[in-house]
């Protein structure tokens, strides 16, 4: 049952906050909690509708874009659907950063400057105008509803993103405060600092915990090492997002806080894409969200096909993002979800163009089937698989205990199955695996160029 202090928040203070700031947020919100029950074939065409409207804007407003229709012989009136969209090239990091200011329409509104944190390895300035940002939030509001919890329930937001705590000013700590929402830096996670977050969430009892699953896995690992129970907590919901979530993390975070996992997959650049819903499918915000999935050579893959994820995003006027290369992989599903909502499903998001390694013979491999080797090893409390060459890789480990020359031999020979037997695995126990600057964990990290 919602509480009053709850309701208050959600139907009167982040309204007026919204309002006061110029955002459509609640419109929004209306019509995607509206929209959402229609029938796929309802959505794709009120998409439709909305990418005809969108091109018509941008190739009239966008500088960039007007000279890219001249230069392609293209005219608005030639991208009408999903499947148009290929007549257009895709938008790089690269693309964006030598193209900042011919990309932002005319007349200029009030824009939001954004960056990454780069940890793909390309850091990226965009910015945003209020319509992009207003969605942002409204999506983000829905999925928190499918899960019973609303803006105003007490939050717990383990995050390490320098724009979210550069703001920590007066104004902002009494505005997080009013709204019970309670930010604790991902930036660090020495023992010190994992004590004391177990003991704030203690103190402060979240209805939900929102954040990077390899973080509140630790977490959730260090609070079984301490024997400390957090399933009387009453976290109903643990929302993660803005890495890869693993089922192992999955399983370890669901019964230390005895709560169901929801996973979303979005990008501060490419906006909030999809999320899981209570019966487990990921929906993508395809109202205003075009998801395409691109195989090697450039071209559209089918439904079911695994390649990399490229969004058009239909709110984004101000600065536009139409067939932006996400670096991602994934899948779409034409499967129904058992939820009744019509919005289109991703199969899986299974990791960056990144998370791929190369064995000595020139062959892709996906890195889960070396994570796999060493998620599950009590040995092993930490890990991350780096590949300086073909020949070379490193295996850094933090260890609950010492690991015997047995185990080392181990893994190093499974390692070597999947690589080649001529690859040289070095095992390199640390006391700590540093996180990136956002506070993001990366499993692997590939140093070749492929």
């Amino acid at each position: 049952m919602t509480s009053l202090y709850t309701q208050l928040v959600s139907k009167v203070l982040f309204r007026l906050h919204e309002r006061l700031k110029g955002h459509t947020t609640y419109s929004m919100l209306h019509r995607l909690e509206q929209s959402q029950w229609l029938t796929p074939e309802q959505i794709a065409a009120l998409q439709q509708q909305r990418l005809e409207a969108f091109i018509a804007d941008i190739s009239q407003h966008s500088r960039y874009y007007q000279q890219l229709f001249a230069a392609q012989g293209l005219s608005a009136s030639d991208i009408r659907t999903v499947a148009d969209l290929s007549k257009l090239p895709f938008l790089t990091k690269q693309l964006i950063t030598d193209n900042q200011h011919t990309l932002c329409s005319e007349p200029q509104t009030q824009l939001q400057r954004y960056n990454t944190g780069g940890s793909s390895g390309v850091p990226l300035i965009f910015y945003m105008g209020e319509a992009r940002v207003s969605h942002d939030v409204a999506a983000k509001l829905r999925a928190t509803r499918w899960w019973g919890v609303d803006i105003g329930d007490p939050e717990v937001v383990l995050w390490g993103s320098p724009i979210e705590l550069g703001k920590q000013d007066r104004i902002k700590k009494i505005r997080d405060e009013l709204f019970r929402s309670y930010l604790l830096p991902a930036f660090e996670f020495t023992p010190a600092h994992i004590e004391a977050y177990l003991q704030q969430l203690q103190q402060l009892k979240p209805r939900m915990l929102f954040g990077y699953p390899s973080v509140i896995h630790q977490l959730a690992l260090a609070a079984e090492a301490r024997q400390l129970s957090l399933s009387k907590l009453g976290i109903k919901v643990v929302f993660v997002t803005s890495e890869m979530l693993f089922e192992h993390q999955r399983t370890v975070i669901e019964r230390v806080f005895a709560c169901p996992v929801a996973n979303g997959y979005g990008a501060r650049d490419a906006g909030f894409i999809a999320h899981q819903c209570p019966a487990g499918s990921l929906h993508i915000s395809a109202e205003d969200i075009i998801v395409e999935i691109i195989g090697d050579n450039g071209q559209v893959l089918p439904v079911g096909e695994t390649g990399e994820i490229v969004i058009t995003h239909l709110q984004t006027q101000a600065f536009p993002f139409v067939r932006y290369r996400t670096g991602d992989m994934g899948q779409l599903s034409n499967t129904p979800c058992s939820c009744g909502r019509g919005l289109p499903v991703l199969a899986h998001v299974s990791g960056r163009t990144t998370d791929f390694m190369l064995t000595t013979a020139g062959d892709k491999l996906h890195a889960l089937s070396l994570i796999y080797v060493l998620r599950d090893l009590k040995e092993i409390r930490q890990f991350k698989i780096i590949q300086q060459s073909l020949q070379e890789v490193e295996v850094q480990l933090v260890c609950n205990e010492a690991l015997s020359d047995t185990l080392a031999a181990q893994i190093i020979s499974q390692f070597q199955q999947r690589l080649g037997a001529e690859c040289q695995i070095t095992l390199k126990q640390l006391d700590v695996i540093a996180s990136l600057p956002n506070g993001k964990h990366r499993y692997v990290e590939s140093k070749l160029d492929y």
